[in-house]
């Protein structure tokens, strides 16, 4: 038999104790929002926080080095005809961290593991910008040189800051849809996490070891243990918790009949330039030189 709480000319039921609940509620609800404990209010702060601008590292002699806040970015296909009818012609992204948001919303930060994805939004935000790291003890300042090891790690801080890493594939260990060589960020360095930049021209690139790496040029970026390089799946797009659709990120050499890499392996490394703002185009017909290695 159900029975009404409250009625104009009495109370029954335990009345008292809904009306002490419905305080309670309504107290914890204030509390929490006053300590901005919400979800609404994590997620807020979250996107903010993810979503921050960042100002790239000036490079002012035109190359890359160590502790620079850079952009990693595949720019966009060039020959649509190449591209099967059901293939929209690839976009210009940047590698950019692709986080749980269940799994940051408590620690306000990234948590390894974590996966990467190719953002279509190229500007400098947190979730895309990344720090080159030495991983042979190579100081900050010095330049970052063909074929030499490095970190590419995020820009967390308060001891957060997660490595590239990837790994040979096997039946558990790869991509979702593309099946390739799995990329993601971790805590710890090792072997896995270490990198190379090779020259784009492979006959060049004998020529070009040891030379310094210039900015916002296209490169090539080589995993130093699988020997794949770092690659833009462009017809396989997922969407992301931020609610975009994003390019998947593999580990994986696509060649063409010339044996040199294809548009999917071509990266650059972008920084601002001196005395205005951050313009990657600016720089990609400049050919760099080599010089005596010191």
């Amino acid at each position: 038999m159900s029975v009404r709480t409250y009625n104009p000319s009495v109370r029954v039921g335990n009345w008292n104790e809904d009306i002490q609940l419905e305080e309670d509620t309504l107290k914890d609800f204030l509390e929490r929002r006053e300590n901005g404990q919400l979800l609404y209010q994590k997620r807020t702060s979250l996107l903010q926080t993810t979503f921050k601008q960042v100002d790239l590292g000036i490079s002012r002699d035109g190359y890359i080095h160590f502790g620079d806040l850079v952009n990693i970015r595949c720019p966009g296909s060039k020959d649509k005809t190449k591209h099967f009818a059901h293939v929209d012609p690839r976009s210009t992204c940047q590698l950019s961290v692709n986080p749980e948001i269940s799994k940051i919303l408590e620690a306000k930060k990234f948590q390894a593991p974590c996966s990467v994805s190719g953002c279509l939004d190229t500007s400098p935000v947190m979730r895309s910008s990344l720090v080159i790291k030495s991983c042979d003890g190579t100081p900050n300042g010095e330049p970052l040189r063909f074929g030499q090891p490095f970190h590419i790690s995020t820009l967390d801080g308060e001891g957060g800051d997660l490595l590239l890493q990837s790994d040979c594939t096997d039946f558990q260990k790869c991509t979702n849809r593309s099946r390739h060589q799995e990329v993601k960020l971790v805590a710890d360095s090792s072997f896995l996490t270490q990198w190379q930049v090779l020259h784009i021209n492979p006959q060049l690139r004998m020529e070009f070891e040891r030379t310094p790496v210039p900015a916002n040029v296209n490169l090539i970026i080589n995993h130093l243990k699988t020997n794949q390089n770092l690659a833009v799946e462009e017809e396989f797009m997922s969407r992301t918790a931020f609610g975009s659709r994003e390019y998947e990120i593999t580990t994986q050499t696509y060649l063409d009949s010339h044996r040199a890499e294809k548009e999917n392996n071509h990266w650059q490394i972008v920084m601002a330039v001196p005395g205005g703002d951050v313009n990657p185009t600016t720089q990609q017909g400049v050919t760099a030189t080599p010089t005596n290695s010191a």
